[in-house]
């Protein structure tokens, strides 16, 4: 019976069943609605969260040295990414300096692009950034990326970045499939 199991879910499953994800993800395909209910309980389990996440800055580069960037598909065509910010990202004023916010937009967005687009390599052709708020040390920001549209030869989309439930950024973009093999090519700039 449905309705006995959100029961038995809600108001008798023991806390530390938010840190095994085999077990939330079993529950999950049991019914889709049961993440509504326990969404939050989810989202603040960062050891839930992180298994769901993959680190895309591996490799030598711009993006690795700044920190990385954690990835996550969450449909064809929805992407989210995140990284906590740290003192090397501040700018004079002790606030997230905006190219970093600009960095991690165009990385967390370019891989979204790269993925829809079948891992393409693509590259950006356009990127309108507002900044709408601040972040400081020990902040979690976490970007979501929508695509709009990918055609033959580009990638359309639009990104958001939050932290602590306030809009940090929003942001519109395009980015050019290649179209052509690039060797020690991959996702995270």
């Amino acid at each position: 019976n449905k309705d006995k199991l959100e029961d038995l879910v809600k108001y008798y499953m023991p806390s530390t069943i938010f840190d095994d994800s085999y077990l939330m993800n079993e529950l999950i395909k049991l019914d889709i609605n049961f993440t509504a209910d326990i969404g939050d309980k989810l989202k603040k389990n960062k050891k839930f969260m992180s298994k769901e996440f993959e680190q895309i800055s591996l490799k030598p580069g711009f993006m690795k040295h700044n920190g990385g960037i954690l990835f996550r598909k969450i449909s064809d065509a929805e992407f989210e990414f995140k990284t906590t910010i740290d003192e090397n990202k501040l700018n004079s004023a002790g606030i997230t300096h905006g190219g970093y916010i600009c960095s991690i937009i165009d990385a967390g967005s370019g891989t979204a692009a790269h993925r829809a687009s079948n891992n393409s390599p693509c590259v950006t052709i356009t990127l309108d950034i507002k900044f709408i708020d601040s972040t400081k040390i020990g902040d979690e920001i976490i970007g979501f990326t929508k695509i709009q549209k990918v055609t033959k030869s580009m990638v359309f989309l639009i990104c958001h970045l939050k932290s602590n439930q306030r809009l940090i950024a929003s942001a519109s973009g395009v980015w050019k499939k290649l179209n052509k093999k690039i060797s020690n090519f991959g996702p995270g700039g």
